[in-house]
């Protein structure tokens, strides 16, 4: 069974994608970013965007009936690794005691210039 949820964001029927699809126990979270519409959130604020996101992303998830304790893995796409710190804190701030494998990665840039950061996650629910 596969169900899904959006977070409102005008993009996703733009492109045609969810905030987060859910098939069995597997959830998937689409990159998402530090934006409230489509406006960008935290601007040159890369912590701030980094705690904005995982908000959303919890969001998404419980819509789906999950939390942020079933997230096993999550990828962060930065467009400055020496900002590798302030988005590794607030990764810390979520996520200490949950301990999900992790990526991050530079990207040269992302869909707005004043967008920092933009994250995915996986999540499995136990059965």
């Amino acid at each position: 069974m596969r169900t899904q949820t959006g977070s409102g964001s005008p993009w996703e029927d733009i492109v045609g994608y969810s905030r987060a699809v859910r098939v069995g126990n597997i959830i998937e979270v689409a990159g998402t970013t530090a934006t409230d519409g489509d406006l960008p959130v935290g601007k040159g604020d890369v912590y701030l965007q980094t705690k904005f996101i995982f908000t959303k992303i919890e969001k998404a998830l419980e819509q789906l009936g999950a939390s942020l304790k079933d997230v096993v893995r999550t990828r962060m796409y930065v467009t400055n690794i020496a900002d590798w710190e302030k988005v590794g804190k607030a990764h810390a701030e979520f996520f200490a005691a949950i301990k999900p494998v992790a990526t991050m990665v530079e990207v040269s840039r992302l869909i707005n210039d004043d967008l920092l950061v933009e994250i995915e996650v996986t999540a499995v629910l136990e059965q």
